[in-house]
Order: structure tokens, then sequence, then C-alpha cells
């Protein structure tokens, strides 16, 4: 038996704020109280500090098998700790695709050895392995993924057939990219023959656009409504999408929901000039309205979670000519301090960013004991010093492929330590535990 106390933090839990201690046996959260008179093997004082729970990224590209180049879930992960993320979800768009239980298995196996955080990974459907995806258990597995915008190799599912029987046949959790391939086709075309001079950053927007992503998040939910699937649509990025949602209910009841990710909120089309291709993503990053709206509907639950889309690429593939440059960028470190920084700006309430990033996506995808800062869930908790300035620079990158696009950008607010299963994974710089991440578990 192992056993810890935090003492004196300022706890966010369920809307409230409050002093208290945590008392942590092995790897369950088992008593909270506002002095606990008990010794522990290890104590660390919270004083001053902000204490949460661990943030849960459902969407993340850790790149691993076959595009280790760019990013590795050992490195990825450990990056995420540092950031106070201590579960991911991973998308299925690796080499090969995560297209058959014995692919997705071998995820969990890589994981198993090399994560510093709790991990689980999306199932991929294509158009032509409905049998293999409907074989995935609800109870281990996030959910399926499903590209109906253009992707890397075969999971682009664009066959009406096999939509049909992935909305009517998967009984768990479909997250969706959605933006229309034939749209961003036709844009194309037009934007190539318009212009007199090569493609920029600065037309993404225009090609990948508002009404590709409109076209196809409508369709998704038409299907879900339709065949009552439990949908997830990722990375909402226009207004136009909004009124395809509700506030009129709460989360655990909503069968169709979506999430607004950090870079949507945080830069615009008018970032393109100065960040080119690093903020090069799909969806696009749009027009400064755009960001505008999509902040209300996160904040009145018409959208429902807030995540990264973490898509790392080397900076030589970046820095190729825009039609060239991949689509992705990196952020499952800076996440929290991009969004604290909305909080020093009095746009968001620090409750609401812990609902968002930590209770929103547990109860969206049914998660077994996580996400709170309750007796009895599994201790996976983040210790924040909202006082301490630190500037994202080359030498506090952790990312595999070395860069950011918030670099020469000063945050305040630091994440001190992060709990992982009871364990403390990261204190001050230094990562100890390696591994002691878990395969999430989901009520199915």
């Amino acid at each position: 038996m192992s056993s810890l106390i935090i003492r004196n933090g300022v706890i966010f839990n369920r809307g409230k704020c409050f002093e208290s201690d945590i008392y942590i046996v092995n790897d369950r959260i088992e008593k909270i109280a506002p002095a606990i008179d008990i010794q522990a093997d290890r104590e660390i004082d919270a004083f001053g500090k902000w204490v949460i729970p661990g943030i849960i990224d459902d969407q993340v590209h850790f790149r691993e098998p076959g595009l280790t180049h760019k990013a590795d879930i050992e490195s990825e992960s450990r990056a995420a700790v540092a950031g106070g993320v201590t579960s991911f979800m991973e998308m299925p768009n690796t080499k090969p695709p995560t297209l058959t239980q014995e692919l997705l298995e071998q995820k969990y196996q890589i994981a198993a050895q090399h994560s510093w955080a709790n991990y689980s990974f999306f199932m991929g459907a294509s158009n032509d392995n409905i049998e293999e995806v409907l074989k995935t258990d609800a109870t281990k597995v996030c959910g399926i993924k499903v590209f109906m915008g253009s992707s890397t190799g075969n999971m682009l599912v664009d066959d009406e057939k096999a939509l049909e029987q992935l909305f009517s046949k998967v009984d768990m959790l479909i997250a969706t990219h959605c933006e229309d391939e034939k749209t961003i086709r036709e844009n194309l075309e037009i934007y190539t023959k318009k212009s007199l001079e090569k493609l920029t950053a600065e037309s993404h927007p225009l090609i990948r656009s508002i009404e590709a992503c409109l076209l196809s998040s409508s369709k998704a939910v038409a299907l879900a409504k339709k065949h009552n699937t439990r949908l997830h649509v990722l990375h909402i990025s226009t207004k136009d999408e909004l009124a395809l949602f509700t506030n009129k209910i709460p989360l655990k009841e909503k069968r169709i929901t979506a999430e607004a990710c950090v870079h949507h909120l945080y830069f615009t089309s008018k970032d393109y000039l100065h960040l080119g291709n690093q903020i090069k993503c799909n969806p696009a990053i749009k027009e400064p309205e755009h960001a505008a709206a999509l902040f209300p509907a996160l904040l009145d639950d018409t959208l429902d979670i807030i995540a990264t889309d973490h898509a790392p690429h080397t900076w030589q593939e970046k820095s190729l000519p825009y039609m060239e440059a991949p689509s992705g960028l990196p952020l499952v470190h800076h996440s929290l301090n991009m969004m604290l920084d909305f909080l020093w700006k009095g746009a968001i309430s620090m409750e609401k960013i812990v609902e968002k990033m930590c209770h929103a996506p547990a109860d969206c995808f049914r998660l077994v004991d996580r996400g709170y800062l309750d007796e009895g869930k599994f201790a996976d908790l983040v210790i924040i010093d909202p006082t301490r300035s630190w500037m994202v620079n080359k030498a506090n990158i952790l990312y595999k492929c070395a860069w950011s696009p918030l670099e020469g950008m000063r945050m305040k607010g630091k994440v001190t330590v992060t709990v992982i299963n009871g364990k403390v994974i990261y204190k001050d710089g230094v990562f100890d535990h390696q591994g002691c991440g878990q395969r999430l578990l989901f009520e199915g």
C-alpha cells in the first residue's frame, strides 16, 4: 500500500472552489477534507496553488506506429503530462491505419509499456471494414472514428451505404471529422485557377471552407438523429455549425455532442500572416467572427468539450510550400495555458475550464471513475502555480517535433505537479513512473 497527501490546496471541482487536503491510497482518492490528520508515505504542500482533476484530451495524434519521426506515444504523453493532461484518446490515422482489431490492440500494447498517461485509442472506420468495427468492445475502447473528409491512408468514409451501416449498427460513440470532400476539391480548383502566384496558408480557410464544414456536420447529425446514434462531432470551427447542437439538456443525456479545440478559439485567420503553415490544420482556423462565436457556445454548453487535436509534424515538413505542407499543430503540452490566457482576460472562469477539459470528457465518453476529484475516484490530479510566469521557447518544448506556434509567448500559470493513478509522475520538471498510466475503461 502507498499513500500520498496533498495539503492546503485550492481545489476546483464540480463547479466549486474550496481549500482542502486530499488523501490518496494506492490509485484512488480516499478522503477530501479541510484538515486530514493522517501521516502518509509522501506529502506535497500545495499552499497558494490550485488543484484540479487531470485533463482528459479526447483528440490527439501521437503518430505511432509508422510516423514516429514526427512523434510517438512516449514523447507526446510525456509532453501531455507536463501540461496537466492525465488521460488521452488517440486517433487511428497512423501507418498503417488502425482498421483492424489486431492493429488496435498493438497500440494498447505499446502504450502499456511506454505511455506516461492513461490512454485509449479510437478504432478507425473505412468504407469496407464494418465487420471489424462491430467487434470493438465499448467498455475498453473510447469510440469509432469516422473521417468524413480528407484523411491519411484508407480512412475517408464517403460511401453512403458504409455511412448508413456505421450509424445504424454501431452502438458505441462515433466521433467524426466533418468536412465535405467534394466542396474542398471544388474550392481548391477555383482558388488554384484564381491565384496568379502559388497558394499560401492564407488560402486554407477558403479552400477548407465554412460550407465544407457545415455540409458534412449537417450530414453526420442527420444520420445520428435518423438512427439514434451516439455522435461526437470533433473540432467545430464555424459559427454556422452551432445551430446543429443544443444546450437544452444535460450533457449526460445528450446523444449528439460537440467540441471546440483550443486553436480554433485562440487563433484566427489573421494569424496566418505571421504563422503561416504552423497553424495550417483541418478543419481550418477561420475568420475572427467564428472564434468569437465559438466561445459563447462553449460557455453556454452548446459546445461540450475543449480538446487539442494535437497533431505534430516536423519543422522541415511544415516549412514546405503551402500545398505540400501537412495539416496539424502540436498543442497537448500547452492547452491548459492557452485556456488560462482566456481566464486572465476574464473570458472564462477556472470552474468552467475544469468542467470543459476534465468533467465533460469523462461524462461524454462515459469514463469509469475519472474526471472528478471525488472520494473513490482514480487519483488523477494536477497542481498549478497560478502566479508563475514563463515563456514558451525551444528549451522547454517537449514535443518530439521540437517546435510550437506559441514560441516567444509569455504564459501565466504553470503545472508544477501531475499525479496519475496516485503516483507523482511529474514534479517541477522531473518525470518518474513511466508506464504507470492505465487503459481507460468505459461504461459502454
